[in-house]
């Protein structure tokens, strides 16, 4: 009965992951006679694996015949400590999108652009349709003029350099100048709005964050009210200020540890 419970295994890809481990216990690399005599290997399986593991990346052979953990690895390495520190705020993420009932957004400008990294949305709360992307919709969204706003003088001159201000919207705002005067006189500061500029029947409010010393923002989506008036918007807008701040400095934290 316990065999036919039992999961099915992959013997290749177990030898290969042992391989993996007694490689990574040599910081000068190991020939393959040597890493088949501590895994237990054949060494004909030793060789065929470590030809697939070199030819994929995973592996790198030395000059000197001995084999090293390869760049691809370090890029999986990488990318599991941002799903770590992800993972550690979606909760927080996720209360925000529950107490707001709207959607909520986290990115980082990395490499001289603004990225979107989550988006924690529900049946309640859906995500805008991000039918622009933000390498081009940055001046149009409060996300991007979050960051914008944050970035010194001369990051911003740039990436405004490097970028159109193509108009979304007829609310877009498309000349340099009157972008950067409402970035530094926006009257939620530090909070930023984008006020159907992305898309049309959308409002989105946006704050900073940081991980360690990555600038990046976090904000929330809303319906327009098209028949609110301009106290009900203006009181709406602070009280999801009120929520973000708190919760960016939550989100600041979490992505500040050390794993």
């Amino acid at each position: 009965m316990g065999a036919e419970h039992s999961p099915t295994l992959i013997g290749s890809v177990q030898r290969a992951f042992r391989l993996l481990e007694a490689m990574s216990a040599h910081q000068n690399g190991a020939p393959a006679k040597q890493l088949a005599r501590e895994t237990g290997l054949p060494l004909a399986t030793t060789y065929h694996l470590l030809r697939t593991l070199v030819h994929d990346g995973y592996v790198r052979k030395l000059d000197d015949g001995g084999f090293i953990l390869g760049d691809r690895l370090e890029t999986l390495q990488t990318s599991g400590q941002a799903q770590s520190l992800l993972s550690r705020i979606r909760p927080t993420l996720a209360a925000l999108r529950d107490e707001l009932s709207s959607a909520a957004y986290l990115t980082f400008y990395e490499e001289g652009e603004i990225r979107v990294v989550e988006i924690v949305d529900g049946p309640r709360a859906p995500r805008v349709d991000l039918w622009v992307g933000f390498e081009d919709a940055g001046h149009a969204t409060a996300l991007g003029k979050s960051v914008l706003r944050e970035l010194d003088e001369e990051s911003r001159k740039d990436y405004l350099s490097r970028h159109a201000l193509p108009d979304l919207t007829p609310r877009t705002i498309t000349d340099t100048p009157e972008l950067i005067r409402q970035l530094d006189s926006s009257p939620l500061a530090p909070a930023v709005t984008d006020m159907e500029e992305y898309s049309l029947g959308t409002v989105c409010v946006a704050v900073p964050v940081y991980s360690g010393s990555t600038l990046g923002s976090l904000g929330v989506s809303l319906r327009a009210g098209r028949r609110a008036r301009v106290e009900e918007t203006r009181a709406r807008l602070e009280e999801v200020r009120a929520r973000l701040l708190p919760t960016a400095s939550r989100v600041t934290r979490g992505l500040s540890l050390t794993i």
